[in-house]
């Protein structure tokens, strides 16, 4: 038990550090990239603020040297490192461990393309790590198959913790969709090594909430919104997931990655002429719908946009995570199903309905309700009032992908960001 207990905390400190230095390297390639506030990397400007004040010329720019980095990281990394091995592969292993070298690579190489303007999320950095660190030092502990493996998902949803500050979401992302299990043995680790990597990471990230929200009131109308929407988020969802398995089934891993990553970045970057929101991993444009700043247009052009260049980034054998871009396509399809609403029933506020619908597309795409409620809460710090109608649409959307998967699939399992990374 002692053994055991300091590698818990081996694990969370280990998770919490490489979550805090990623964070920190993500920042300054962001303020290097698009030149802005280039005196501190925790700013008051934000990215998206950064990359709209930047020329359109610069956006460009960055995103073709984004395509050069990707084509050629990911070439080389499948070239000359060893295999590349998700998460879940290696819970599944009786040697839980990841290749160290490849997966730190991997996850630099997705820290790099998400500072320079991927659309794609960083979370999978940060989880990769943890998980590898994790692996590495049960191993050398010698800890049991059945331990290792607890402590490797432990690491995992510790790094998500620490890049995010969301310890319970952690939590929870370790029990409900790593180990599938919320016995004591796994829920105790699990707990302590997401606290202690949050709080780790606190040294360089500090303690501050991922957005800020203004004071909603909660009401009926956006209560009735919340049952009625949840079911057709689940749906969309589902889709969703089912495009990126598609895409990232076709993505090419050898010479013609690099090709093929210049073509998808290029045109990103094109589009960001028009639309900067675009760059990114969606944070800008979900703080942006949260505050009310994105009118119905604008949201459907950005919900379509972001949707095709995470396909592309994708298709083109790029690397990243989906959570906060997945919750950007949950915020902007809400921001819509919310302004027509509001034009028959209701007159509630579009970032009330833009909370709502993050926490229910990414509970039903990435199959984790009770996480996603959790880590709708810690990201904003809303009110106790918004888990009735975040509660409501998260059940319909879990339920209508549950529906999706038993009527279209038979041997296929959505898998997003967790199952395939």
């Amino acid at each position: 038990m002692p053994i055991l207990m300091a590698v818990t905390v081996g694990v969370g400190a280990g998770a919490g550090l490489a979550g805090m230095c990623l964070g920190l390297l993500l920042h300054y390639i962001q303020h290097v990239a698009y030149d802005y506030s280039m005196h501190r990397l925790l700013s008051t400007q934000s990215f998206m603020q950064g990359v709209t004040a930047s020329t359109p010329q610069r956006r460009v720019e960055v995103l073709l040297g984004c395509g050069v980095v990707a084509g050629l990281g990911w070439w080389a990394l499948y070239r000359f490192a060893k295999p590349l091995v998700s998460v879940n592969k290696v819970l599944k292993s009786d040697d839980p461990r990841t290749p160290m070298v490849a997966t730190m690579i991997n996850a630099l190489l997705q820290i790099i393309t998400v500072g320079l303007g991927s659309p794609l999320g960083r979370e999978g950095a940060p989880r990769e790590a943890g998980a590898a660190l994790a692996g590495w030092l049960s191993h050398r502990i010698g800890l049991s198959s059945q331990e290792s493996r607890i402590m490797v998902a432990c690491g995992a949803g510790a790094g998500l913790a620490a890049v995010y500050n969301v310890p319970l979401s952690g939590t929870l992302f370790t029990l409900e969709v790593l180990l599938g299990t919320f016995a004591t043995a796994a829920a105790i680790p699990a707990l302590l090594t997401s606290v202690i990597a949050a709080t780790v990471a606190w040294i360089g990230l500090g303690n501050d909430a991922q957005y800020t929200v203004p004071m909603f009131q909660l009401s009926d109308s956006l209560l009735a919104w919340a049952i009625v929407i949840g079911p057709i988020f689940g749906f969309a969802a589902y889709g969703f997931s089912r495009l990126v398995d598609a895409a990232r089934r076709q993505a090419p891993r050898d010479w013609r990655l690099l090709p093929s990553c210049l073509l998808a970045f290029g045109l990103i970057g094109l589009a960001a002429v028009f639309y900067p929101q675009l760059l990114g991993n969606g944070k800008g444009p979900i703080q942006l719908g949260f505050n009310d700043g994105v009118s119905l247009q604008l949201a459907a052009i950005l919900l379509v946009l972001k949707l095709l260049a995470m396909l592309l980034c994708l298709r083109a054998g790029a690397g990243g995570g989906l959570l906060t871009p997945g919750m950007s396509l949950g915020a902007m399809l809400a921001i819509v199903a919310g302004g027509l609403w509001n034009h028959a029933f209701g007159d509630a506020p579009l970032g009330a309905y833009a909370i709502v619908g993050a926490a229910a597309f990414l509970a039903a795409s990435m199959r984790m309700p009770l996480t996603a409620i959790v880590m709708a809460v810690e990201l904003t710090r809303v009110d106790h009032d918004y888990l009735f109608p975040v509660v409501f649409a998260v059940a319909g959307s879990s339920a209508a992908l549950r529906i999706c998967v038993r009527r279209f699939d038979t041997t296929h399992e959505p898998s997003m960001v967790v199952h395939k990374e």
